[in-house]
């Protein structure tokens, strides 16, 4: 950085604690007094975890310009309350400063140009300048946010020493070190599905991904998070079975040896039913458990400590997120003679299915749909004008189509269905006149229009919604570009009357120029085939929120007009693709392997 500080090393102070014993490069000296903590499984599960570093406090003369870097290296810190950030601010801003209230992320460290602003010695203007990519609200929400930034810090002397008097909300943070610093977490909710939510719908649950810092108590910010409600996007279509002002009594919280949980909630929580309690639990386990070591169960307990309700981990999958998942290896596309095939993760052949749609086929068929419960499907013809919807087993009727529209050909007719987890069919007409997003209720009932304001004169050209059916990935077109955006299902009304509209539709892949093919891989995990603006196509994973995901890169691909992944991608974790006319496969821990030199449109149960 030019400075005296910026020669040295970044960060003085090191604990370490080095699975293999090896030391963070850049860093001379260890810390060689301060106590000594423990570390539960749930920290030892994150490998990050074997590194701590801590930020230098200011010296004595320190000038302004060193003094604000020293801060904001601080702030890179895993210092868990900031307290060596908190020496470089003056007492005033000391007291008001909330690191929380937003975190602004720029593509790298801001930089800090000083320049005298008067005759005075201690007149100083000290800039903050950068290329910010996103932002992270107090809610711990991620929203990509591309412009440029520049704000100002004052410094003033105090007690003869200078101190931050002035500075932006929260922290300023390079992407590179916030991607150190903080991992993504998802947060569960219960789906707000309105009249249609009876039954087993009211205990669908849905991810809600946040960033929390990884290595300051995780599993105690991810339940402190989720107590803090839905973010601001989920919040409308979410709800949660916590009562408001429920707090964890505990300072601290972790997994015993078993990987059991136990969370102490203050008197809001007393009074909870049994089933409102498991329903607490179960938000529980899922977050934690998304972040953490396999939790075995959670307790909740009443602030005296006496027992609410104990949830098993098996008894936590009436209320998992893809409870209604078919078989989690098996595959389906459409072969060369536009039928239905399908194909498990253990054969080498694909096979038709029975029924209407593969065996007995009357129509050819363009794009297919299975439901999740893999007992009925959906087809659409191949000249994209009409939908059937049939029963996968032989002898099922075929019967008239439940949706006809005019257009043909490849950019026009109906795209590709899809079903979500209340057995709610979905489907767009891509009609360049009258473009709309339609749903049949239970597959079978007569097609009903679902607006989609913000649209700005683009059309649907491709779609999937989530198990939990308050959630929809769009492929919208507008001329030659094809964004990728993610939109929120509200339901209002009662029950047959009830509507539904897609609100709040936003980018889920701004850097791409170009989305040729979209699946959900995850709860809050789509992947996605498109290119940047060197046009040249790849297969990534992206978050929800638009973040890009930590797994794991995938082998490269190009020429993908169609991929299919499974929501839950720990069981069914092969990718298969529309490749140049072709399928291929991706099955765990090999590379792409070709299925048939023919055929199109493959889909997971969905």
């Amino acid at each position: 950085m030019g400075t005296e500080r910026g020669r040295r090393n970044r960060f003085a102070g090191l604990a370490a604690l080095a699975l293999s014993g090896a030391l963070l490069a850049g860093c001379a000296s260890m810390p060689d007094s301060g106590e000594v903590t423990s570390v539960d499984s749930s920290q030892r599960a994150d490998a990050d975890s074997q590194v701590r570093v801590y930020g230098v406090a200011p010296h004595k003369g320190e000038q302004p310009q060193d003094l604000v870097t020293g801060f904001l290296e601080a702030t890179t810190s895993d210092d868990p309350d900031y307290a060596t950030a908190r020496m470089y601010l003056s007492k005033n801003v000391k007291r008001k400063w909330n690191p929380s209230e937003v975190t602004t992320v720029l593509s790298e460290p801001p930089k800090v140009d000083v320049s005298r602003t008067g005759e005075r010695k201690q007149d100083f203007t000290i800039a903050l300048n950068g290329k910010q990519v996103a932002r992270v609200d107090d809610k711990h929400a991620y929203k990509p946010d591309e412009r440029d930034y520049s704000t100002q810090i004052r410094v003033a002397q105090e007690d003869g020493e200078w101190r931050i008097d002035a500075l932006p909300p929260g922290l300023v943070l390079g992407l590179a070190d916030f991607q150190r610093i903080y991992r993504s977490v998802n947060k569960y909710y219960f789906a707000e599905l309105g009249a249609s939510g009876v039954g087993q719908g009211r205990n669908v649950l849905v991810a809600d991904p946040v960033y929390l810092r990884k290595r300051i108590d995780p599993v105690t910010s991810s339940v402190k998070a989720l107590l803090d409600g839905p973010t601001t996007w989920l919040d409308p279509v979410a709800t949660t079975a916590f009562r408001e002002g429920t707090q964890v009594v505990d300072q601290r919280l972790s997994l015993d040896d078993s990987n059991a949980l136990k969370v102490r909630l203050n008197a809001r929580a007393d009074g909870t039913s049994e089933e409102q309690c498991l329903r607490m639990a179960a938000q529980v386990l899922y977050t934690v458990q998304d972040q953490s070591a396999k939790v075995s169960q959670v307790t909740l307990q009443r602030e005296n400590g006496s027992q609410m309700c104990v949830l098993q981990r098996d008894q936590a999958r009436w209320y998992a997120p893809d409870q209604t998942a078919g078989h989690p290896d098996r595959q389906y596309f459409v072969d060369a003679q536009h039928r239905m095939v399908s194909i498990a993760d253990g054969e080498d052949e694909p096979r038709r299915v029975p029924g209407p749609f593969g065996a007995d086929a009357p129509v050819q068929l363009r794009s297919v749909a299975v439901a999740r419960d893999e007992k009925r499907a959906a087809g659409v013809t191949a000249n994209g004008q009409s939908l059937y919807v049939a029963g996968l087993e032989s002898g099922a009727a075929l019967g008239d189509p439940r949706l006809t529209v005019r257009g043909s050909g490849a950019k026009a007719g109906l795209t590709s269905p899809s079903w979500d987890g209340l057995g709610d069919l979905w489907v767009a007409d891509q009609d360049p006149d009258r473009p709309r997003l339609l749903r049949l209720p239970g597959g079978t009932g007569g097609p009903e229009e679902v607006q989609v304001p913000r649209l700005d004169g683009g059309r649907i050209t491709g779609l999937r919604v989530a198990a939990d059916g308050v959630r929809v990935a769009l492929l919208v077109t507008k001329g030659d570009r094809t964004s990728l955006e993610l939109g929120r299902v509200e339901r209002h009304g009662g029950v047959g009357r009830m509507t539904l509209s897609v609100q709040e539709l936003r980018s889920v892949a701004p850097r791409l120029e170009q989305v040729d093919a979209v699946s959900w891989a995850g709860g809050s995990r789509l992947l996605v085939a498109g290119s940047e603006q060197n046009g040249l196509q790849q297969l990534l994973y992206v978050e929800t929120d638009g973040s890009l995901s930590n797994a794991s890169a995938l082998p490269g691909i190009t020429g993908v007009r169609g991929i299919a992944a499974a929501e839950n991608a720990a069981k069914a974790p092969t990718l298969v693709a529309e490749r140049d006319g072709g399928i291929v496969r991706l099955l765990p821990d090999t590379n792409w392997k070709l299925v048939t030199k023919e055929g199109s449109a493959p889909v997971y149960p969905g």
